[in-house]
């Protein structure tokens, strides 16, 4: 719409007496117009006389419309998680037993994924509210979507990968990832092998002198043994172990993408005796990827996830997802000695930086 002026202004003789044509306006009527406070009243004048003339079902239409937007602004930020079957019902179809998927749970209190908790999606929401209200949302959109619909998630995962705890939604998944995924922590761990290595050697002769030395802790399996001496146990530093393993646990420090603040980050000496079976089962989350560095790997050793068998190498790494189903075992010789890795577990390389600070928040040990 071309606004006509209703009459020429005093300040302003060269406006002219009628409508000018918009292929006929010229640059300098323009200008001078646009510089005249009659012409702005009248503009001002015409604009209200326009919105009057409107037709009332549109103006109530686009009024309803603007107080739904508004609503749905404000009901999104205050959004509670959706009642969705939480955690707790998700892990109690064998609780009565302590058996999931064939793995014996612990059931400590202090573990995140064997501890039931009620109410675990509210709590997760309340700390993501808490962490947006001192930092920001930027950047939240996935962890908000996940909360929201953990049990959803969960439930419709297919059962190659059911992480039991959280599901971060819309990162890429593979049972393994390429070491290029964390190209520098990789290589770090590999040029300190020798290290870990003689630090694991000291450790492990205690084992000729008691059963299960101090510092370590044996694991439920359908047969043989397996026993890990944790650095960093669920977020929590183990102070004893870590002053025993002094040139490893500074190692840690080195890593870019460790997972060192909250309760889905570890690192420990896994020990898997001759004959040991580890039962399939999932970790609590796929916003990780394990890291196994091979300290000492004798034949007929495998490590199989989303049922595709990898071997272990010395001195190499072997990254994997184990929100996957996942199990490992080793069938050699007495004689050939245990299977050993440094197991330490790093950031999914799609979670960004961001995302990372707000999960820290969120799932810190202790919560």
């Amino acid at each position: 719409m071309v606004w006509v002026p209703l009459s020429p202004t005093s300040s302003d003789r060269r406006a002219p007496l009628h409508a000018p044509s918009t292929t006929t306006m010229s640059l300098e009527w323009l200008m001078d117009w646009s510089w005249s406070l009659d012409g702005l009243r009248d503009f001002i004048a015409t604009g209200i006389q326009s919105f009057r003339d409107c037709d009332a079902t549109a103006l109530v239409a686009v009024a309803c419309l603007l107080v739904l937007f508004v609503w749905y602004c404000y009901h999104v930020g205050r959004e509670q998680p959706r009642a969705y079957a939480t955690v707790n019902a998700l892990m109690q179809s064998a609780e009565a037993n302590g058996v999931q998927n064939g793995f014996v749970y612990c059931q400590s209190p202090e573990c995140v994924r064997c501890s039931h908790h009620d109410g675990l999606n509210q709590k997760l929401y309340h700390n993501l509210q808490e962490y947006a209200k001192r930092y920001s949302w930027s950047g939240m959109g996935r962890i908000h979507k996940g909360i929201r619909e953990q049990g959803r998630y969960l439930n419709s995962r297919p059962s190659i990968q059911k992480p039991e705890v959280f599901f971060l939604p819309d990162l890429p998944t593979t049972p393994y990832f390429s070491r290029d995924a964390q190209k520098h922590d990789v290589e770090l761990l590999e040029r300190n092998f020798q290290t870990i290595l003689c630090e694991f050697e000291t450790l492990y002769k205690a084992f000729s002198n008691c059963s299960l030395p101090q510092g370590w802790k044996m694991n439920s399996t359908p047969s043989g043994e397996w026993f890990t001496f944790y650095l960093v146990n669920q977020g929590m530093c183990v102070p004893r172990n870590c002053r025993r393993c002094p040139r490893t646990y500074r190692l840690l420090g080195s890593l870019r993408t460790c997972i060192g603040n909250n309760v889905f980050g570890n690192a420990c000496i896994s020990v898997l005796s001759p004959g040991t079976v580890i039962a399939e089962h999932y970790g609590p989350t796929n916003i990780r990827i394990r890291c196994h560095l091979g300290l000492k790997t004798p034949s007929n050793c495998e490590l199989v996830v989303g049922g595709e068998p990898q071997c272990w190498a010395e001195g190499r790494c072997l990254l994997f997802d184990d929100s996957f189903l996942h199990t490992a075992f080793h069938e050699g010789a007495p004689e050939e000695g245990p299977r050993v890795v440094f197991m330490v577990d790093l950031w999914h390389p799609n979670v960004a930086a961001a995302e990372r600070q707000a999960l820290d928040f969120i799932f810190a040990p202790g919560r």
